[in-house]
């Protein structure tokens, strides 16, 4: 997604809430201001990088020429393009993604990514909240708030995702079961927290599989493990959040409770 011309400008605090305690103030962690900026979620770290090279970029009303210049989130004061303001309002953003697409905000090689379907000025610059391969389809979630994402991907959270999967064979319950008993690959465990069948054809199945965590390419390699090939892969819900009829290629900014509801399931 291309970045407007003019960013609106934030600031990571505003100066009547900087900490008056001279050992708060040391103790505060300190990152680069490229990241700083990104975690305000006002463009990526490429993009804050380039802007501070620019010189638009100053830190406690001074310009800044390095993106690795140390701030301290909640005490120094970062501006954009001469103005600060309040930290930029959460946004989460629902994707039907269409297969063919990458994940990613700039491809090496020249494919169409996710955000071709995001190009509008309305939205402030958003990042994948996990990933969805060029092959596979469905809900994909886009937010401003790097912690928030990282809760909602790690591991621990087991933030249930519920995957609608064609393969090229007629499962039966030994092979399901196998499926949720999961295999080793490549250093990880690979399991399916449920797998059933949905419908079965006469040389291929849709089965529901819901996994708590996610690998790289999980359900891909599991099922590769038992000579199943995947034909399509559609992830239908995160948490309790359903895909719904959310047109291909389509979003939607969440609800406030809807955003609410995916926190709280993240822990």
């Amino acid at each position: 997604m291309a970045p407007r011309a003019l960013v609106p400008v934030r600031a990571l605090s505003h100066a009547n809430h900087m900490p008056r305690d001279r050992n708060t103030v040391a103790a505060t962690p300190r990152h680069g201001v490229a990241r700083a900026i990104s975690k305000l979620g006002l463009g990526s770290r490429t993009q804050a990088a380039r802007w501070v090279a620019e010189g638009r970029v100053r830190v406690n009303g001074k310009r800044v020429s390095d993106p690795e210049f140390p701030v301290r989130s909640g005490v120094d004061r970062v501006e954009v393009d001469g103005v600060g303001d309040a930290r930029v309002a959460r946004v989460v953003v629902a994707m039907n993604k269409p297969r063919g697409l990458v994940t990613t905000t700039n491809d090496e090689q020249g494919r169409d990514t996710v955000y071709d379907c995001l190009r509008d000025p309305s939205l402030p610059w958003l990042a994948p909240v996990g990933r969805l391969d060029k092959a596979s389809e469905g809900l994909l979630l886009f937010c401003n708030d790097s912690a928030a994402a990282a809760r909602l991907t790690a591991p621990e959270s087991h933030v249930a995702k519920t995957y609608h999967v064609q393969v090229d064979c007629l499962p039966d319950d030994a092979l399901l079961a196998r499926l949720r008993e999961g295999v080793d690959d490549r250093g990880e465990r690979l399991a399916a927290r449920s797998v059933t069948v949905l419908r079965s054809g006469e040389k291929n199945a849709w089965l529901e599989i819901v996994l708590d965590e996610g690998r790289n390419r999980h359900i891909r390699r599991l099922l590769d493990a038992h000579g199943i090939a995947v034909l399509r892969l559609i992830r239908v819900a995160m948490g309790g959040l359903a895909l719904g009829d959310l047109a291909k290629g389509k979003w939607r900014r969440l609800t406030a409770a809807e955003v609410a509801a995916l926190t709280a399931a993240a822990g």
